[in-house]
Order: C-alpha cells, then sequence, then structure tokens
C-alpha cells in the first residue's frame, strides 16, 4: 500500500482540568472517531426514513441502512434535483431534507447538497419560459436553497454535467437551451458567482461523467474566466465494465494538474451482471430484475477495495463517494450497486471497507501525560475522543496542528 503520511498529523497536545491545571501522570487513550478524509455515499432513503407519514415498514427498513452506513461512513449526499425537491413552483421540500441534513449534522456526520443546477430533472414548469426567466429562476433557486441550508449543508454541486449540457436533446428541458444560448462558461460563471455570495464559506463544485480531455476542457475554461471553483468533481459509475487501475490513474493525472482538490463524487461498481455495451443511454436501460451474485459480490469488494486504496493515497483526493447507493434499495437503474442487498443484509464489501476504514485506516492510542500534563499524537487526520479515567474530551488533528491546548471539563 503507497504511503499515507500525507493523510496523518502529530500534534503535541497539553491536558488541563477544569481548574485549568495541567492533567500530569494522567494515562490517556485517544481514538479516531471520524477522519478528516470524506468517505460517503448518497443517502436520499434517510428522507423516507425521517418522514412520519411514510409506512412504518418501510421506514423499519431504512433504519436498518442507517445502523450500517453510520458504522461505516461519514459524508452523505442529500437530493436536490428540482424537479423532485420542487415539483410544484415555490413549493419546495425544504421540511423534509432539511430534517435530514440536521439529523447528520445532530450525528457528526457531513452533508452535501446534489445538484443545484442539472438539465435532467429540471422541472417541466420550466418550459416554455424565456431564457432570462429560466436564468432568473436558476439563481433564485440557488440563493433560496444555498442560503436556507447554510450552516446545515456546506458542499454543493452547483452544476452538474455541464460538458453535455449545450449539445443534450434527449428529452425536453428548460436548461439546455439556456446552456446554449449563454455559453456554457458564462453560465457555470453566473451559477457559481451567485452560490459564491450567498454563502462565501462553502465548497462548490463542478461535476460531471465525462472524464476526458473535453472536461478536462471546460475545466480550464472556467478557471481562465474567474470560475470560483473548490473543487473538481469526478463520476466512475462502472454500470457497463470496469475502470482499470491504468483509467483510474490517468484521471487523477489529468485532474490533479489543476492542483484542486479532489471528489469522486459518485461512485458504482455493481455485484452482478454489466449493463449491455449495446445500451447508449443508460437510464434506458430498465431490465426486469438485476440481481447481486455470489461472484459478483466477491468482485465488488476486491474493486472496491482497490479503488478506494488509490484515491486514499493519492494527496488531492479529499472524498471518495464509495458507492453512490448505500444500498440495493431503490439504486438507480435498479441495479446490484450497494454495500447492503435490498433486505439491508450486508455485502462482502461491507465488511471489507469496514476493515479498511475503522481498523487499517484507524488510531487508537494509549499515552501517558508527563509532568507538565503533555502528550503527543500521531495518527490519522480528523476528531478524536480523549479519555482519562472516567473523563472525555474532544480533540482534533489536523495537518497544521502542531500544539494544542485540551480541556477537561
Amino acid at each position: 500500500m503507497n504511503s499515507l503520511e500525507h493523510r496523518r498529523a502529530k500534534c503535541r497536545i497539553t491536558l488541563k482540568d477544569k481548574k485549568g491545571l495541567p492533567m500530569s501522570g494522567c494515562r490517556i487513550h485517544a481514538e479516531l472517531q471520524n477522519h478528516e478524509f470524506h468517505f460517503g455515499s448518497n443517502i436520499f432513503w434517510l428522507v423516507d426514513m425521517l418522514d412520519p407519514s411514510v409506512p412504518a415498514e418501510t421506514r423499519a427498513l431504512c433504519e436498518i441502512f442507517w445502523e450500517a452506513w453510520q458504522e461505516l461512513l461519514n459524508f452523505a449526499t442529500l437530493p436536490f434535483y428540482q424537479k423532485r425537491y420542487e415539483p410544484i413552483e415555490n413549493q419546495p421540500r425544504k421540511e423534509a431534507l432539511m430534517r435530514a441534513a440536521k439529523w447528520l449534522n445532530d450525528h457528526g456526520f457531513t452533508a452535501k447538497g446534489h445538484p443545484l443546477c442539472w438539465h435532467e430533472l429540471s422541472p417541466e414548469w420550466l418550459l416554455g419560459r424565456s431564457h432570462d426567466a429560466v436564468l432568473e429562476n436558476q439563481l433564485a433557486r440557488i440563493r433560496r436553497d444555498v442560503g436556507a441550508f447554510r450552516g446545515q449543508v456546506d458542499i454543493w454541486d452547483v452544476i452538474n454535467e455541464s460538458v453535455a449540457m449545450p449539445n443534450y436533446d434527449h428529452d425536453e428541458n428548460a436548461i439546455a437551451p439556456l446552456c446554449r444560448h449563454m455559453g456554457r462558461v458564462p453560465l457555470i460563471k453566473t451559477l457559481f458567482d451567485t452560490a459564491r455570495e450567498t454563502n462565501p464559506d462553502a465548497t462548490l463544485l463542478i461535476n460531471d461523467y465525462s472524464t476526458g480531455e473535453d472536461y478536462r476542457q471546460v475545466i480550464e475554461d472556467c478557471l481562465e474566466a474567474g470560475v470560483c471553483i473548490d473543487a473538481i468533481g469526478i463520476q466512475s459509475h462502472q454500470h457497463g465494465s470496469h475502470w482499470s487501475e491504468e483509467k483510474l490513474a490517468g484521471v487523477l493525472e489529468r485532474f490533479s494538474s489543476f492542483g484542486l482538490p479532489l471528489h469522486f463524487t459518485e461512485n458504482t461498481i455493481l455485484s452482478g451482471a454489466p449493463m449491455p455495451k449495446t445500451v447508449e443511454f443508460p437510464n434506458d436501460y430498465k431490465p426486469a430484475e438485476w440481481a447481486s451474485t455470489p461472484e459478483g459480490e466477491e468482485q465488488q469488494a476486491r474493486l472496491i477495495l482497490r479503488m478506494a486504496d488509490t484515491l486514499f493515497a493519492h494527496p488531492q483526493v479529499e472524498a471518495f463517494t464509495t458507492t453512490w447507493n448505500f444500498t440495493d434499495y431503490g439504486a438507480w437503474l435498479g441495479a446490484p450497486a450497494g454495500f447492503l442487498r435490498k433486505d439491508g443484509s450486508r455485502k462482502p464489501v461491507f465488511d471489507a471497507m469496514k476493515q479498511r476504514i475503522r481498523h487499517d485506516w484507524h488510531t487508537s492510542l494509549d499515552l501517558m501525560t508527563d509532568e507538565n500534563g503533555c502528550c503527543t499524537v500521531e495518527g490519522f487526520r480528523g476528531e478524536y475522543t480523549l479519555q482519562c479515567d472516567r473523563k472525555k474530551a474532544a480533540f482534533k488533528l489536523s495537518k497544521d496542528c502542531q500544539s494544542q491546548t485540551v480541556s477537561f471539563s
């Protein structure tokens, strides 16, 4: 496995009691609770779990998903597709999404919103309006939603799949014509500027399934135009064929050249048969049954683990949505893409990734403070608990942390 020193840090900490006195000669247990690195998935089913109007049987199944999810991951993508989030104009599902976002934050996890602007799943009620009216709707939507969720959702895919957007004609929508009218880069800049004005502290992404020169050129053009991209989103859905190690290395080389953080935002590796190569548009593929198989599950575990090792070892990668669908229940295209089966039982990939994240990439230390109440914590970067007897305190080990005082109440 490659060196992971870029994921680790070392910090000299001074422990003080509630009176402000050094805790000398104290046995300390330091335990990593939450990685700085984002290991994630989408968590669309959480909205149902928290909705009292959803049938109890469905909510109970989602609770099984949740118990497994929080054992493994720390980064959750919530659905803000305008067609579904705002099926009726000016009547967004704010309460349901806010409930989910707050739930995640209250449990110590990071929430992300996806997406703010996308030509697919844009609402029919936008059709027939002028380009100016459609643009104003998109900007108003950004101001409303990025503003309302500030502090709960501070990471956003601002625009989704802009490479294909100008020429998209698979179904009628109002966004692709707007992109053709304005030009791709001017539209992207206007959207990003509005999101930045609304939440200056947000992490704003461009996101795409294109991983070739066309996407690289779009990003270069955006940066030259002054678009405030904070991170580059890379989709890696592999329904039809698996990425080779060489392809992944090439993608990393291509997009790391910008010096920006990389987020692998949507990953799919199946535990069943691949999508036929004759399928041109994935949403058109609707088999009656797409089963998970024992052989497929073993292969899925092996390939996900290999990809995780590569991405965690790359210093510019800050997030890996390990699987777009955490469970096969409700998975995109009905594919066997999850870490869990439809009934909530766990596939081999779940245990393989848990071993990696919670054991191989974990830090657990027993330390002793000196006469000044000091000791050194060295391990994977993230949020820690420190325990001395029955007293506990929180501590964050970060890249720039050289010394820190931790107080026990």
